[in-house]
């Protein structure tokens, strides 16, 4: 489940060798987020908790989540449909709890943060439409490329001027800029395609009202213009206050009061926030590198090196049961 395409070189038995074609390019196909192992914490889980249902003061649903890293193009999948087609409903769900274990996280350990944990992801398009004109005559046409590189540098003003970083991280990247076919040709047009990644709705609407005003007002101080288009990704990850203080106690006796971490927030994003949309939710992460290992040299996630201690699953599979059972055992209605 959630294949990525990378070519895995990690020295294990299992190690994918499987090549596919994605985008026109092949490539890869492997296990370079840890969602497998998630599936694996989620089975234990389920195995363990049905044996004793008939003792459990409520209904778990466990629920397995496809396409985290995006369906492919033209479909729906992930939190999102599975929220659409009911998973939250029927029973109504109470609270939601969930983890992703992390390859830089030495074994043992769980990190937390109350509110916004994982950002809210983004895309963004600019196209800059200029006048089309000879190299050598920049005068005659209007310049669509220094339009995009003035855009460019003034949106770095959107998180260094206007966002309270002390309340906040945010991102705003520019990913890809492409324009023109050769070197005497100045181009009728620019695109620019790019990520916003936020921890607030606020920060959220103000940053995209400002790339707006920032690329549209640009261009046309110099008579070209600009079209922007916004598409709204995944929401943020918000672990729920009152929720999140309710079962650190049992993150601390499942871990050990040491082995508990408060995290800084992550400016990765994670479609579990549509879970977390209708219901209190609760996110961790758990800790998947050997023990003892610089979490500088352990390679991150998408990486062709990622690698998980599989010894690290058993407190996953500890942790969501207590989670599940003690949530019950305190839940009043």
């Amino acid at each position: 489940m959630d294949a990525l395409p990378v070519v895995e070189r990690v020295d294990l038995p299992f190690a994918s060798k499987v090549k596919t074609t994605y985008l026109n390019q092949e490539v890869g196909v492997m296990h370079a987020c840890g969602h497998d192992t998630h599936v694996a914490i989620l089975m234990g889980v389920a195995e363990i908790l049905t044996r004793h249902k008939d003792q459990l003061k409520g209904t778990i649903k466990f629920i397995f989540q496809p396409a985290e890293e995006g369906a492919p193009e033209g479909e729906e999948g992930g939190a999102e449909l599975m929220v659409k087609q009911g998973v939250m409903e029927n029973p109504k769900v109470d609270a939601v709890f969930g983890l992703h274990i992390n390859s830089q996280t030495e074994v043992g350990l769980i990190r937390y943060r109350p509110e916004g944990t994982m950002a809210a992801a983004d895309r963004f398009r600019i196209v800059v439409k200029g006048q089309q004109t000879h190299g050598s005559q920049p005068w005659a046409g209007n310049d669509p490329v220094v339009v995009a590189a003035q855009i460019v540098t003034a949106l770095q003003t959107i998180v260094s001027r206007h966002i309270n970083l002390t309340q906040n991280p945010a991102v705003v990247s520019v990913g890809l800029i492409r324009g023109g076919v050769r070197n005497n040709i100045i181009p009728e047009e620019v695109e620019m395609i790019g990520t916003i990644r936020t921890f607030s709705f606020q920060d959220q609407e103000n940053i995209h009202q400002r790339i707006r005003q920032i690329a549209e007002n640009i261009a046309e101080s110099v008579g070209a213009k600009a079209e922007v288009e916004i598409v709204k990704g995944y929401p943020v990850t918000y672990n729920d206050p009152a929720l999140t203080a309710q079962m650190l106690p049992t993150l601390l006796s499942v871990a050990g009061k040491d082995n508990v971490q408060l995290t800084p927030a992550v400016t990765g994003a994670e479609d579990f926030s549509f879970f977390a949309q209708k219901a209190p939710g609760l996110f961790v992460f758990l800790g998947g590198m050997p023990k003892g290992k610089n979490p500088a040299e352990a390679a991150p996630h998408h990486t062709p090196d990622f690698f998980i201690e599989e010894s690290g699953m058993k407190l996953g599979v500890k942790t969501l049961c207590h989670l599940a059972l003690d949530y019950m055992e305190q839940f009043k209605p």
